[in-house]
């Protein structure tokens, strides 16, 4: 299981791209209702919803990038947990926010839905 585990921290993704902000103290809030992966120990795919919540500081998120990311993780073999984790670190890397959130809300499997919230900032 360990070796799962791992599975999808260090693969490449392509790069988000940001633009600069010009107001001060506001937030925005992104969701993508098709997130999916690979579950790297069943090989069944995942399906949810990602929604990030963040209050931006010199940066922005770019829309089309963060969607060509997100869809990179299509065939990409990774527990959810991880997933929301490593977009909220990918996500500060990229803009460097005030505080940001990512949630990932993941659809019924073996009778279980799952809630992931991961947190910078708070």
């Amino acid at each position: 299981m360990i070796k799962e585990a791992k599975k999808g921290l260090k693969e490449r993704l392509p790069q988000i791209e940001t633009w600069p902000n010009q107001f001060p103290g506001y937030t925005i809030t992104i969701v993508f209702p098709e997130f999916t992966s690979v579950c790297p120990k069943t090989g069944l795919p995942d399906f949810g919803t990602i929604t990030i919540t963040y209050q931006p500081d010199k940066k922005c998120l770019e829309l089309k990038s963060l969607k060509l990311y997100f869809l990179a993780y299509r065939n990409l073999g990774i527990f959810y947990e991880n997933a929301s984790n490593r977009i909220l670190k990918d996500i500060v890397a990229a803009t460097k926010p005030k505080w940001a959130k990512v949630t990932g809300e993941f659809h019924t499997r073996g009778g279980m839905k799952s809630l992931v919230e991961a947190k910078y900032g708070f």
